[in-house]
């Protein structure tokens, strides 16, 4: 008797401590506390042997209000993640020196401003390797190891008792920036060991996107160096001695594309140059941007590999034997890895279907990206032969803490029939043939797009029991210049169109019910919730997020009067146009 009432004994407490243990690991909806809980992960950089990745995490930290990013590793092969920079402090940039010896990183530490700080492999602590007074933005290792490229800010004069905002541009304000000054940002070399950066580009111009050329001698560089480059969206790309600098051996200047054109990569012989480039800068941010290739020495003339295509290309790279050219596309939701020949031909997507790659490196044949979908952040992965490795799980406790919500792509005509496109992302708990609540979520830009990556409000919207529509009407980027650019000078019309139809759509299919309909969105998002608003009573409420209404009073407060200026003129001499797409 005592050993069987022993065993039932035990048997019941098995049972209990498993229904606790499962009471206590069971996924339960989002809420607002698990914004925390999400890490962003990004900056893959491949060591030169191949054989690891560095990579950041960031942490939202609540009681601190501010965020932390750490530099991790993990092996190519896969294995176990491994932190290279302690709590306590943020650090940023991942790079390898070529020779593989040492990870170096951006940090601000010790009460100074951003530097360049280098760990060595064998051991030790991480060592400052830059003094600049006013700090570093940006850094790359020249091919042989031997200096650095920073990229540096011209130092503001100090002085202890204030001073005045002094206003003398036409691109007066900048966001997260503020008032702007004659401060530029320029191209410096340094070798370590040295006290001293060496200055290669001086002017009232900002220079961007600077890369070394294979061999070490040049720099190429994106830089706006007309008249007055605040009234226009002319960069080009400049090539400027590493050596010898600007004043001593002058610039090559090597488009002359009166579109913006950046992000500029050599060949590797170094005779060739791909870059991205807007050709119809009429049409600002409405524009696509293009992948072209055109001769490093200043007399080439540009060939553009993807105008057919017609989508949005960025952070393109030559492959080692210069055969092949690879790149990030923008398409319909996704954005891919896609590669191409250098005369155009034999276009072809690498990773596709139903994800969003960001951040690519490459080493051979091997490549690491961060790839996220709509149901998980993103995460680190290799991407080899064809096949698709993850090699982080960062974020893999708080997606078995929470409950998922499934959503599905919709297509739909609008009004007038053009086929639009979305996300519809259902309620937890979701049963079909039950209307629920739904909500109209529009993104800003307007030229953006919804897309594969994951949405943390959306999946909190469906946590609390709303059906979320997340729509990409016209003006959205991923679907071709003329789907975008139809909303030139003419807010509130198609695109108001196109989300309505949305709405009609998720009713009809007996999801949406139509007395319970929110709207809301940030920027551009809220722009056109308030055309929704008052072009319709259908919604119950809505939120309308750093938006703007009557738009000439706007005119001159805000850091977008160039893009104002080419879209609807000076509004003292078209208030005709200002008026007519004003939702006041």
């Amino acid at each position: 008797m005592k050993t069987r009432y022993l065993s039932s004994t035990l048997v019941a407490l098995f049972f209990l401590v498993h229904l606790n243990l499962s009471a206590q690991t069971s996924p339960e909806p989002v809420t607002i506390d698990n914004y925390f809980d999400v890490q962003a992960v990004g900056n893959p950089a491949i060591s030169p042997d191949g054989k690891w990745i560095a990579y950041t995490v960031r942490t939202p930290d609540y009681e601190k209000k501010k965020s932390e990013t750490r530099i991790w590793m993990v092996p190519t092969d896969g294995g176990e993640a491994l932190p290279m920079t302690a709590k306590g402090t943020s650090a940023g940039s991942p790079q390898w020196s070529p020779d593989g010896k040492y990870l170096s990183f951006t940090a601000s530490r010790n009460d100074s401003k951003s530097q360049v700080w280098v760990l060595d492999r064998r051991g030790g602590e991480a060592q400052q390797l830059t003094f600049v007074d006013q700090g570093i933005s940006g850094y790359k290792w020249s091919p042989d190891g031997s200096r650095l490229m920073l990229m540096i800010r011209d130092k503001k004069e100090e002085s202890d008792d204030p001073t005045p905002f002094v206003i003398d541009r036409l691109q007066f304000k900048q966001d997260y920036a503020g008032y702007l000054d004659r401060t530029r940002t320029h191209i410096y070399t340094f070798t370590p060991g040295d006290t001293t950066e060496t200055q290669l580009t001086f002017g009232d111009y900002d220079q961007s996107g600077a890369t070394w050329s294979p061999d070490g001698k040049s720099i190429a560089f994106v830089s706006n160096r007309t008249e007055e480059p605040d009234g226009n969206f002319d960069s080009n790309i400049w090539i400027v001695s590493a050596d010898k600098g600007e004043k001593e051996g002058g610039l090559i200047q090597v488009t002359t594309n009166p579109g913006g054109d950046s992000s500029p990569s050599w060949s590797p012989d170094g005779k060739q140059i791909v870059y991205t480039t807007s050709i119809t800068p009429e049409k600002i941010w409405y524009s696509t941007s293009h992948l072209a290739t055109i001769s490093a020495d200043g007399n080439g003339t540009p060939k553009l590999l993807t105008q057919a295509i017609d989508r949005n290309i960025g952070s393109p790279e030559f492959s080692d034997d210069g055969k092949t050219i690879y790149f990030e596309i923008e398409d319909s939701g996704e954005s891919q890895l896609a590669s191409i020949r250098p005369d155009g031909t034999g276009f072809t997507r690498l990773i596709q279907n139903d994800v969003v790659v960001n951040n690519y490196t490459r080493h051979g044949d091997m490549f690491a990206v961060t790839l996220g979908t709509f149901s998980a952040p993103g995460e680190i992965h290799t991407f080899k032969n064809g096949q698709l490795k993850q090699l982080t799980k960062v974020n893999e406790d708080y997606l078995k803490s929470v409950q998922t919500a499934d959503f599905e792509e919709i297509r739909f005509p609008s009004k007038d029939g053009t086929e639009i496109h979305g996300f519809l992302v259902k309620p937890i708990g979701y049963e079909a043939g039950k209307k629920y609540p739904t909500l109209l979520w529009i993104h800003g830009g307007p030229v953006a797009q919804y897309d594969h990556s994951y949405s943390f409000n959306a999946q909190l919207f469906a946590a609390n029991g709303y059906a979320v529509l997340l729509i990409n009407p016209r003006g959205s980027s991923g679907y071709g210049q003329p789907f975008s650019e139809i909303l030139f000078a003419d807010w509130g019309n198609k695109d108001f169109e196109d989300v309505m139809a949305a709405v009609d759509y998720t009713i009809e299919r007996g999801i949406a019910d139509p007395e319970k309909l929110g709207v809301g969105g940030w920027s551009y998002g809220g722009i056109l919730t308030n055309y929704v608003i008052t072009k319709t009573d259908r919604f119950k409420a809505a939120m309308s997020g750093a938006s703007e209404t009557l738009l000439r009073s706007n005119y001159g407060h805000d850091h977008y009067q160039k893009h104002w200026e080419a879209e609807l003129g000076l509004p003292w001499e078209t208030p005709e146009k200002w008026e007519r797409i004003s939702s006041f």
